[in-house]
Formats: C-alpha cells, structure tokens, sequence
C-alpha cells in the first residue's frame, strides 16, 4: 500500500486539471520549508515558488507548510508526493 491516494481515488475525488492541497509537517530545522517549496516547485516544473503557507506548533519543534497547487492530473499529484516522501525531516505528508 502506497502512502499517498491511488489513481482511481485521487480522479473519483478531484477534477483534472485543477487545484490540489498538499499538508507537509516537519521537523521544525533551518531548511526544512526551503526543502519542501523547492521540491514541489521542481516537480511542479514552476519557474516560480508555488503559493504557500508555514505554522510552526506552539513547541517550535514542528512546522506545517500547506500548498494549493495547480496540477495537471492525479500522476502529477502522486509524483509530487513521493518528491515530499524523499524529504530530510519529514514527519507527516497528507
């Protein structure tokens, strides 16, 4: 089982192409959102950095960065997780 949606689940539930939300939760380090905004802009293949926002938790130990990305379809959805799933740090993608 993969972790992250399969094809059939991500085109029953979304429509393609259109926006999608990613939530990325992290160990709160110097480059951690760095990291994960130049990851989804590469697989993204943005000439920019994609819209996003940052909260850490009150401890300061974690920090959530959340996407609303435009992609083109449910295999650009999955490459982006897998991207996310290879980052340093990373404790929850969702």
């Amino acid at each position: 089982m993969t972790p992250y949606p399969s094809i059939e689940v991500l085109e029953a539930c979304h429509r393609f192409p259109g926006p999608y939300m990613f939530k990325v939760i992290g160990k709160s380090d110097d480059a951690f959102v760095a990291r994960t905004v130049a990851a989804v802009r590469e697989e993204l293949a943005a000439s920019v950095d994609p819209p996003y926002s940052v909260r850490k938790t009150p401890a300061g130990r974690h920090v959530s960065v959340t996407f609303e990305v435009r992609v083109s379809s449910a295999e650009q959805v999955q490459a982006v997780y897998r991207r996310i799933l290879q980052l340093a740090g990373l404790v929850i993608l969702w």
